[in-house]
This record gives C-alpha cells, structure tokens and sequence, in this order.
C-alpha cells in the first residue's frame, strides 16, 4: 500500500468514524441494551472499504466528503447488518467479527438479530433525512432506490440465500460468479453509485465506467477473501480462518485451485484499471485501492 492510499485510508476510517458515532443512538437512550449493541457492532473496527469507495469516488468527481457522510455512513450501517447476521447461528454460526466477539455471543442471539434489523433501518433513515446529503431530491430517491436493491433479493440477502442454498454443492465459475456479484458486488456497486448520483451533471458515460470498476472490484474482493480463508490466519484475519472449507462451501480456491483464483483477482484488477482509462490522476486513489484489494492481507 502506497503511503498516499494509506493516509487516504486513513482519513476515511477516521471520518466515517466520528461520523457514525454522530448518528448512531446513544448508549444511554433506551432501549440501551440495543443501543449498546448497535454501537459495540458499527464502531472500532473493519476495514472500512465501502465508505472509502465512496469518499474515493467523490474525489474522482470533485465531490466534497461532507456531502457523502450520509452515504458512506448508510452503506457500512447494511454492511455491518449483514454481517452480525451472517455470523448468526442460524447462518454462518461464527464466535469472531473485526477481532473480537461477535453480536450474539457479546450480548445474545435476539439482541443481534435485532440490532441487524436496527441498523438496516438506520440507512435508510439517514439517506432519506440527513441534511448533511446536499442533493436534489431525486438524486436522494435513487440513492435509497440503489442502497434498497443492492441490500436486498436482488442483490446482497439474495445473494446470501444462494451461498446459504450451495453448501456442499458444487457451483460453475459462472453460478459463483453471480452468487458473488449479488452477497459481496452488490453493496460495493452502491458504495460508487451512490457518489455519482450526488454529482448532478454527472456523464452517463462516466456513471456506467465507475459502475462497471466498481462490479470488477466487487468480485476481486471476493476472490481475494475466499484466498485469505485459505492462505491466512485467525489472528491476521479478525474472524475464523478455513470457516468456508469447514463448512463445504463453494470458492474460487476451491472451484480454481490458488493459482487460478490469483489469477482470476489479477485479471479483475486489469478490467477496473481499464474502465478508468477516461480518468486522469483525480482517479488514482480508485487505481490503488482496486490493487490494495487483490495484495491485502486480512
């Protein structure tokens, strides 16, 4: 990682941050207990990606990032949703997320199932009403518009009942494929999508080219999770290693072999380099996240 996208990361983690602290509930307001657990699951921890991509966009198209706090802050709410419940017992029944002691296990399976649906309203909330996402008001509908798809059957819960569904079977390239543009791309699409549509006079053209980076990144990243699930470690990853080959899941590593599913990130990477091609240097921190995503280590 270059010590300009490290001091961009950085500066993402460290406003997402203050501005998710901002407008989730206090611990102090009840219900507390759910509002303790709202705030143990959102904040201190994660990579952070989805916010980054958004701020990282808005760069790339002269945006201010106090006109995307709204936004970054409603697409980790829906990431850290899903993964309290994909952590669930019911689901992928994990003890560990972000390095420490999962939703359920910290407080119980009830108050995580609840704190999941909590979040998820919370995003749509803040898109609709926060008053720091200065867009027209038809920019703020597809805004919503996009979060709801990307979150739901037709994006990133669909794409987890077809994980959920493929347990032990055996998928195509192209069946893994679209079950990851849906549970992984999805959410990682509406991170960039939701910076376009708060530039008003955005190109079409330049709307789709982000898009389609955007959807190759959305894959490498997954190919490169399914790596680190193989290659990598508890302590370095922040939530159990080897839990997709334990639990006879479909993978890249798996369907590929390593090699191929290096590969295969490394082509990706190659196809988002080419969809910023119209792009000059206002770009460059897209370029280097979309390679930070194919060399990371957790």
């Amino acid at each position: 990682m270059s010590n300009a996208l490290k001091e961009y990361l950085d500066f993402c983690q460290n406003r997402v941050e203050r501005a998710l602290e901002s407008r989730l509930p206090s611990e102090q307001k009840l219900p507390q207990k759910l509002h303790q657990a709202m705030r143990y699951s959102t904040l201190d921890g994660g990579k952070r990606m989805r916010p980054m991509l958004t701020y990282a966009t808005g760069k790339a198209l002269g945006i201010a990032p106090e006109i995307l706090d709204g936004a970054a802050c409603a697409v980790e709410m829906i990431h850290v949703y899903s993964l309290i419940h994909d952590d669930l017992p019911a689901m992928d029944d994990d003890d560990l997320r972000r390095g420490k002691p999962t939703c359920h296990v910290a407080f119980d399976e009830a108050t995580a199932i609840l704190t999941g649906d909590a979040l998820q309203a919370l995003a749509f909330e803040l898109l609709a009403n926060d008053p720091t996402i200065a867009v027209s008001i038809e920019s703020r509908l597809k805004m919503i518009t996009v979060l709801a798809k990307a979150s739901g059957s037709q994006g990133m819960v669909g794409g987890q009942a077809i994980d959920l569904a493929s347990v032990g079977t055996k998928l195509t390239l192209p069946e893994l494929e679209n079950m990851h543009i849906h549970k992984t791309g999805a959410l990682i699409r509406a991170s960039v999508n939701m910076a376009t549509l708060a530039k008003a006079d955005i190109n079409p053209t330049v709307a789709n080219k982000l898009d389609q980076y955007a959807k190759c990144i959305g894959l490498s990243f997954q190919v490169k999770d399914d790596i680190l699930d193989e290659e990598s470690d508890t302590a370095t990853l922040g939530k159990t290693q080897g839990k997709d080959k334990d639990n006879d899941k479909p993978t890249y590593p798996a369907l590929l072999g390593l090699a191929g599913a290096k590969q295969k990130a490394q082509e990706l990477h190659e196809l988002a380099l080419d969809n910023l091609s119209s792009f000059g240097p206002e770009a460059d921190l897209l370029r280097e996240l979309s390679l930070y995503i194919i060399q990371r280590s957790h």
